[in-house]
């Protein structure tokens, strides 16, 4: 039997951000729309977030057939919770999540925001369809990794993504240090993510850690109304007292020596 192929689907920048959101045609292209709604099958993070998507899909390219006849299944709560992103896939569970595809359906991977797998669950499901010679189709979206990467000035030839920085004060200060020291020395631009109600902490405690001299990118709500991106030396950041709306907003993080 011919095997479905697993597509990867992105999904806007704008979860969790404030209504009124952006039309779904703003960051999502025609060709990744119809692609959605012609999927039956569909592997993601929250089906009800899911849901809400498909209906703005919905209200542009109509799905081809009804909401709520489509077969949605969520990643194992372990895979938000400890990561999928090393090690061997569960392929008991793989198997479970991916049976359409082995059936001879298409079905897709969604994230909540961004490209799936990318900082994010799921890439132990991708690993896995390439082990069952799955096709795995990655579809055009948006990407706040690489958007705030190619707007920083920070060097986008060699980098390096390293997802969550430790909540733990100490532990974070010593990650900082850490990332600082390796763009120092290699030229490495380094990147990271954090939940929108800590990115304000997150940056008062960096510009507290790193050298006044280092270049310090932070991007937020890209792709939003309310996009906001600029690369600064850390000692001009520390004169700036306004924090932008980061609390409400996703945001990526980038460093870089002089």
């Amino acid at each position: 039997m011919k095997k479905g192929a697993l597509y990867l689907v992105p999904a806007p920048l704008d979860f969790g951000c404030d209504a009124p959101l952006p039309p779904v045609t703003d960051v999502l292209p025609l060709a990744t729309l119809q692609h959605m709604a012609q999927l039956p099958y569909w592997v993601c993070e929250n089906a009800k977030t899911l849901r809400a998507l498909l209906k703005r899909v919905d209200a542009v390219q109509p799905l081809a057939q009804p909401l709520q006849s489509l077969q949605i299944a969520e990643i194992p709560r372990a895979w938000h919770k400890k990561g999928d992103h090393q090690g061997a896939p569960d392929m008991t569970v793989a198997r479970t999540l991916l049976a359409p595809a082995l059936q001879g359906h298409d079905m897709a991977l969604a994230s909540e925001a961004g490209m799936p797998a990318v900082a994010d669950p799921g890439a132990s499901l991708v690993r896995a369809a390439h082990l069952l010679d799955i096709a795995v189709v990655p579809l055009v979206g948006p990407s706040s990794i690489l958007l705030a990467l190619a707007a920083s000035g920070l060097n986008g030839q060699n980098f390096a993504f390293h997802g969550y920085l430790p909540q733990d004060m100490e532990a974070r200060a010593s990650r900082l240090r850490q990332l600082e020291q390796t763009t120092y020395a290699s030229g490495a631009s380094q990147w990271w993510i954090e939940t929108p109600y800590r990115n304000t902490a997150l940056l008062h405690h960096a510009l507290q850690v790193l050298k006044p001299t280092t270049l310090l990118c932070v991007g937020s709500g890209l792709t939003l109304p309310q996009s906001d991106i600029h690369t600064r030396p850390v000692k001009d950041w520390r004169a700036i007292t306004r924090a932008n709306g980061l609390e409400k907003l996703p945001a990526v993080f980038g460093l870089s020596r002089p």
